[in-house]
C-alpha cells in the first residue's frame, strides 16, 4: 500500500488532497517534524533532504510536493491534461506555485511566527511577496474558475495548499483582499476529498508547543553543531 509521509503542513495538504481526489488506498505515517522525527534514519532513507511530504509507492520514494503531484498524475493519467495549451497552463502555475508563493509563504511565516528577533525587514520583504504572488492569481482567478482553465488540476490543488492557510501570513482578513481566490478555496473546499484530506490533521496526534525542542528540530541549521 502506498505510504504518505505526513505532517498537517501546506505541502502535505497538498498530496493528502490529490490521494484523496485519486480515491487511493495509502497509509499515512506521521512525522512530527516539530520533536524532530524527520531527521530519523528511517525517514532520510526516504527524503534525504529531511522534509515531508514524501510517499513510498510500490517500493518508489518520492520526495518533495511538486514532484509528488506529478508523479501521481501521470502514474494515474488524471488531473495533468494531455492537451498541449492546457498542459503548459497546468505546469507553468504548478510552477508559479513551487518556486514562487509557496517559498515566499514559508518564509513569512517564519518571521513572523517562528523567528526569536523581530526583524521588520525581513517581514516586510516577505509579505509583500506572498501579497504580490495573490494578486496575480486573483487576476487568474477572475477570468477563469482554477489556474488552468476551465479544467480542475494539479495546478490547483498545490495552490490550495497555502491558499487554505493564508490565515496565518494575513492574519483575520485571510484573503478577503482577494476575493477571486477566497472564492476558489470555498469551491476546494466544497469537495468531498478536501474535505476528507483536511480531516487528517484531527485524526492523529503532533506537538503543538513552539519550544527549544521544536525550533532545533524544525530549523537546525539555525544552531551550531
Amino acid at each position: 500500500m502506498l505510504k504518505l509521509y505526513y505532517h498537517p503542513t501546506p505541502n502535505s495538504t497538498k498530496v493528502a488532497v490529490l490521494l484523496e481526489e485519486l480515491d487511493l488506498p495509502y497509509q499515512v505515517v506521521t512525522v512530527d517534524i516539530m520533536k524532530g522525527e524527520q531527521h530519523s534514519e528511517a525517514f532520510r532513507k526516504v527524503n534525504p533532504n529531511a522534509k515531508v511530504p514524501a510517499i513510498t509507492d510500490d517500493g518508489v520514494n518520492v520526495f518533495d510536493s511538486h514532484a509528488i503531484l506529478i508523479y501521481l498524475a501521470e502514474k494515474h493519467e488524471k488531473f495533468l491534461p494531455l492537451e498541449t495549451v492546457a498542459r503548459a497552463a497546468t505546469l507553468s502555475w504548478l510552477e508559479f506555485v513551487a518556486s514562487g508563493l509557496s517559498p515566499f509563504s514559508g518564509q513569512a511565516a517564519h518571521f513572523l511566527h517562528y523567528s526569536p528577533e523581530d526583524i521588520p525587514y525581513a517581514k516586510n520583504r516577505y509579505l509583500r511577496e506572498v501579497e504580490r504572488h495573490y494578486r496575480v492569481l486573483d487576476e487568474r482567478l477572475a477570468n477563469s474558475n482554477f489556474l488552468a482553465g476551465e479544467e480542475y488540476t494539479i495546478a490547483d490543488i498545490a495552490l490550495f495548499g497555502w491558499a487554505a492557510s493564508a490565515a496565518f501570513v494575513f492574519g483575520e482578513k485571510g484573503l478577503t483582499d482577494y476575493p477571486h481566490v477566497a472564492r476558489f478555496v470555498e469551491t476546494m473546499n466544497a469537495r468531498p476529498a478536501v474535505v476528507r484530506a483536511l480531516e487528517l490533521k484531527s485524526k492523529h496526534a503532533f506537538k503543538g508547543e513552539l519550544d527549544d525542542q521544536a525550533r532545533r528540530a524544525m530549523f537546525p541549521q539555525n544552531y551550531a553543531a
